[in-house]
């Protein structure tokens, strides 16, 4: 049993890294869409916002990934998590289905941040770089 979990905090790791290091390839390759959106989201000094973005998804992405400064990583995404949640999916402004749609994004967020909480407290475990330099 013992065994399993080891392997099971592995792969909470792998998976929970994923839509953060996937997010910031997306945005670095499509830029321009992606500064749309943001500009359509009402905001200001894109380009200093898009990089900070990508900078932040892609090294706390890999730091979980790879279990190096993972309480650092997963603090970082966590707080980046608060504002983007609150500007990109503020469902409480919309009504019908594009409400729904925010909702559940924003939920999603909510629930990623659980997971990036569990990192924080309990850091990388087995199969990290954190664990190895212990």
């Amino acid at each position: 049993m013992e065994n399993i979990k080891r392997y099971l905090l592995l792969t909470g790791r792998i998976l929970l890294s994923l839509i953060f290091v996937l997010s910031s390839l997306s945005k670095l390759s499509g830029w321009e869409e992606t500064a749309g959106y943001m500009a359509y989201a009402g905001m200001s000094m894109i380009p200093l916002f898009l990089v900070t973005a990508i900078a932040i998804e892609l090294l706390g992405g890999l730091s979980i990934l790879l279990g190096f400064k993972v309480k650092i990583g997963a603090a970082a995404l966590f707080l980046f998590l608060i504002p983007v949640s609150i500007i990109f999916h503020d469902f409480w402004t919309l009504e019908g289905m594009e409400a729904q749609l925010q909702k559940a994004m924003f939920m999603k967020n909510l629930s990623i941040m659980g997971g990036l909480s569990l990192l924080m407290f309990f850091g990388a475990g087995p199969f990290s770089i954190d664990e190895n330099r212990s």
